[in-house]
């Protein structure tokens, strides 16, 4: 079946052109916040540094996707590429003529952010544009292994960089995927509608307004995105921060232990998507919410038993779970919301993410002052359960009574 989708051209350079620039983007990241704290050696700085690259979401992820959807998403997309190597090959010029500061690496890293929330919901809205909706699943799969793979490796290409060439390199390397980005992209052919409306400031807003209205009226889509919220809001917080500072309570190799916990998930999660696509074609809410509920059980298997090894089969568990939930959620996304508003499901879909990372670090933050780390952690788990038992039991109840009404008709 990959083997097949790999003969398939646009897939094998949308995938190709994707998998390169995420590699870029995961250097860089790590490079705007090594570079902030060899600047200034300064905490709050750094920290003002990772939320510069969160804040450009919620400030014009909507927008980002209202555009896509306006565009030819192709030509933009190749755009945004060139546009993105010079403000990252400045970095490396600055550095090397020793003005590059801490001011001018917030700007920078503000604006590729804000970059990417126009890119991305376009680059995801293209997708469908080159698939039947039989391949999707198979193809979503591939790309957020693809995507996976690059953050399993990008650990050990970064040692590798800053032991031979430093940390600015990060850069110089992100400016090529960009690059090979956009070549990847030319070779794509897509058939791409084009937008008709008037094109305006009070037309984003506008549009901004009537998908919001028409997402409410869609009962699926109201529910995946609510519980998609709470979901990772519950989640974030437990598996990024309070997974660490439980680890290091309990040894001294905790950010070893840590890494080998990451890497096990994301070899899972790999997996996983491989695997998934055999056994499900077509997917709903009910297999989303299946995923949330071994997400969640993963979360509180470690909770509850809160062990060294038992760490490592929550971090199985929830491997198994999160993209579950992933492809059905992109799967989704691309079957019910119409071609011309593709752009606007993925950025509304984005935006209450990094909001629930956003809420999810800064409030748990503040209740692990109060709380013990495992109560955290077990409470946590056991909503994301029992959230998607109220799910899964609603849907079938309902079933139920439909048959029971029709039988008796």
């Amino acid at each position: 079946m990959y083997i097949k989708l790999m003969f398939n051209q646009n897939i094998r350079y949308y995938l190709l052109g994707g998998g390169i620039s995420k590699l870029g983007d995961v250097l860089s990241g790590m490079a705007f916040l090594f570079l902030a704290y060899e600047i200034t050696e300064s905490k709050v700085l750094t920290t003002g540094m990772a939320i510069a690259e969160t804040l450009p979401y919620l400030l014009f992820g909507l927008i980002g996707g209202v555009i896509s959807d306006w565009v030819q998403k192709k030509r933009m997309l190749i755009i945004l590429d060139f546009v993105r190597i010079p403000l990252i090959g400045s970095i490396v010029l600055f550095y090397y003529a020793d003005l590059l500061g801490y001011a001018y690496l917030l700007f920078v890293s503000f604006l590729i952010q804000s970059i990417g929330c126009f890119f991305n919901p376009a680059h995801r809205a293209l997708l469908p544009l080159m698939t039947e909706e039989k391949e999707r699943t198979s193809v979503n799969g591939l790309n957020d292994t693809l995507q996976r793979g690059v953050t399993v490796i990008s650990p050990f290409l970064s040692i590798w960089i800053l032991t031979t060439h430093g940390a600015v390199h990060f850069f110089t390397i992100d400016a090529i995927t960009y690059g090979l980005s956009a070549f990847f992209l030319m070779k794509l052919q897509v058939k791409e509608t084009i937008y008709n409306g008037k094109k305006s400031l009070s037309g984003v807003w506008r549009s901004i307004v009537s998908f919001t209205k028409w997402a409410g009226g869609n009962i699926t889509l109201k529910h995946l995105f609510l519980s998609t919220f709470v979901i990772v809001f519950l989640n974030t917080w437990v598996w990024e921060v309070g997974l660490l500072l439980a680890l290091s309570d309990m040894t001294s190799r905790s950010e070893e232990i840590y890494s080998l916990i990451l890497g096990l998930f994301g070899a899972v999660v790999i997996g996983t998507n491989l695997v998934i696509p055999y056994i499900v074609k077509e997917m709903d809410l009910k297999t989303y919410m299946i995923g949330a509920f071994i997400w969640g059980a993963g979360v509180f298997y470690y909770g509850v038993l809160y062990e060294l090894e038992h760490f490592f089969v929550g971090a199985i568990l929830v491997g198994i779970g999160i993209p579950i939930a992933g492809l059905a959620r992109v799967y989704l996304l691309q079957t019910i919301v119409p071609k011309e508003q593709l752009g606007r499901g993925f950025s509304t879909n984005a935006v209450l993410l990094y909001l629930a990372n956003t809420l999810s670090l800064a409030l748990f933050g503040a209740f692990a002052v109060l709380l013990p780390i495992q109560v955290i952690m077990v409470v946590s788990g056991m909503l994301m359960m029992l959230i998607s038992i109220v799910y899964l039991i609603g849907t079938t109840t309902d079933l139920r009574r439909r048959f029971s009404i029709q039988l008796f008709k």
